[in-house]
């Protein structure tokens, strides 16, 4: 019997990522990969993968496998209900299904299985990166996922004792951007006092982030610039976006300020409403 996985139920959004596609934004390739990064790593080490093995990345619950060989399966990032275990590998015996209610803290959960999601890779990755479309294609019911052979020996680690993503407000270190000028202190006091709300209208791109607008203290256009992961850019609205893993390469609204890369993973696991505070 092959070694793979079907899908039965994708929940609000399931794609496939791994470590994604560094270096190679001069070619107007952005990075994507998994949204939180530690947690997808964890998933990997705790199954003795090789650290750029690709996993499911499932926003807000509702995936559904069914494993179509004997498998070894681990949750990471938000836990689930309705999962056995968390942070811990645990047995998927052929014909047993994997079912992921909602987390109660937390968005984004990673399901990493011995050896790996291997789909086709596409540029050197198999993570799908909404913004441009590159990858292999969101995750759908009915969906057949081989899996690698599980060569690596696993590593004797029977639980990772780690908190889960935090429910209340979420406090990030943020430094000052290369547009900060563009902005008086008056807006940068605004921006690391007050608590943003993050907004429905937020993805694997960015966090849409809601409060007192930012006032410009320059106007004018600005010709497009580099974007990365952490970016914190403010449109004409006033309103900043937090770029997350599959952030445009460049833009062209002022960036203000960067979230502490340590601290965006932490970010990538905020739910619509919750409370984000940036520190300068």
């Amino acid at each position: 019997m092959s070694r793979a996985v079907t899908v039965l139920a994708t929940g609000p959004l399931t794609t496939v990522q791994d470590r994604g596609r560094p270096g190679q934004g001069a070619l107007g390739i952005g990075r994507s990969g998994a949204a939180d990064r530690g947690a997808a790593a964890l998933a990997n080490r705790l199954l003795g993968n090789d650290p750029g093995a690709a996993l499911l990345e499932v926003t807000y619950g509702g995936l559904a496998l069914r494993a179509e060989a004997d498998l070894l399966v681990v949750t990471t990032g938000a836990r689930c209900a309705g999962t056995a275990a968390h942070n811990a590998p645990v047995p998927l015996p052929a014909g047993r299904e994997l079912r992921l209610g909602p987390p109660e803290t937390g968005l984004r959960t990673y399901v990493g299985l011995h050896g790996g999601i291997e789909v086709e890779p596409v540029l050197g990755s198999r993570s799908t990166d909404l913004l441009s479309g590159l990858g292999p294609p969101v995750v759908s019911v009915g969906d057949v996922l081989p899996v690698g052979p599980a060569a690596e020996p696993m590593p004797g680690v029977d639980l990772a004792a780690l908190p889960d993503p935090a429910g209340g407000e979420v406090t990030v270190r943020v430094s000052p951007g290369p547009r900060r000028d563009w902005f008086g202190d008056d807006a940068w006091a605004a921006l690391t006092s007050q608590p943003w709300a993050v907004t429905a209208e937020s993805n694997r791109v960015g966090l849409r982030l809601d409060g007192v607008p930012l006032r410009r203290a320059r106007e004018g256009e600005l010709p497009s610039e580099g974007m990365v992961r952490g970016a914190l850019q403010v449109p004409p609205s006033g309103l900043p976006v937090l770029f997350l893993a599959d952030a445009p390469v460049t833009g062209g609204y002022p960036v203000i300020g960067y979230v502490a890369d340590a601290d965006v993973d932490r970010c990538a696991q905020l739910r619509p409403g919750q409370p984000l505070r940036l520190r300068g």
